[in-house]
């Protein structure tokens, strides 16, 4: 694809038809993992899911390293079965 002077590019006809992009269709822009992203504005459950999905993995990154390392998987296991 190239894009035009006025910042415009054609979405190919298979990709429209498969994820429901008619003409006169919103669509939301957005960054993943240093890519740009299209999705459908009517797919808000599955922007809603990426949302969660985005809080989950932040989640993950504050909490990395915060473990005990020194404690193995029966240690953990006897640890939350006797609370």
């Amino acid at each position: 694809m190239r894009v035009t002077s006025k910042g415009q590019v054609t979405i190919p006809r298979d990709l429209r038809e498969t994820f429901g992009i008619d003409a006169n269709s919103e669509v939301i822009f957005g960054i993943e993992g240093g890519k740009i992203t299209i999705t459908p504005r009517h797919d808000r459950g599955r922007q809603a899911d990426r949302e969660r999905l985005n809080r989950f993995l932040a989640a993950l990154d504050r909490l990395e390293g915060s473990g005990d390392q020194t404690m193995n998987a029966d240690d953990v296991m006897a640890l939350t079965r006797d609370r």
